[in-house]
């Protein structure tokens, strides 16, 4: 895909489905050198990192990578996680956000050349 200088460019990052593909391929994501290379690209008008957080814990292993994100140039959409217990008992959160992501894309397309969507696979 070829970009122009001009043109208007978002980031949408499916925060937890990306997160574990990448965790299950075994690297890290260089959420700066990511940002670095889309922006080089075009004029980037927004980068958003889409994920839950869980209220009810007074730590959240993902927290540091949101504040993060928050700090160097990602907006941040998020709502809190789910919990649920599944049918053999064990205790799990649910943390979907593909429709704030998809009605968040669709609102902007009109002002966006291009829409580069980051999804993972469970």
């Amino acid at each position: 895909m070829v970009f122009y200088p001009e043109e208007r460019i978002a980031l949408f990052i499916d925060g937890a489905n990306l997160h574990g593909t990448a965790k299950a391929l075994g690297f890290d994501i260089d959420y700066r050198r990511l940002l670095n290379v889309f922006s080089a690209k075009g004029r980037m008008l927004r980068a958003f990192y889409y994920t839950a957080l869980a209220e009810e814990q007074d730590y959240s292993p993902i927290r540091p990578l949101v504040d993060w994100l928050d700090y160097n140039g990602y907006t941040m959409v998020t709502k809190p996680a789910k919990e649920f217990t599944d049918q053999t008992g064990r205790r799990r959160i649910k943390s979907n956000m593909d429709i704030e992501l998809t009605i968040d894309m669709l609102e902007m397309s009109a002002h966006l050349d291009h829409i580069i969507l980051f999804l993972g696979r469970r």
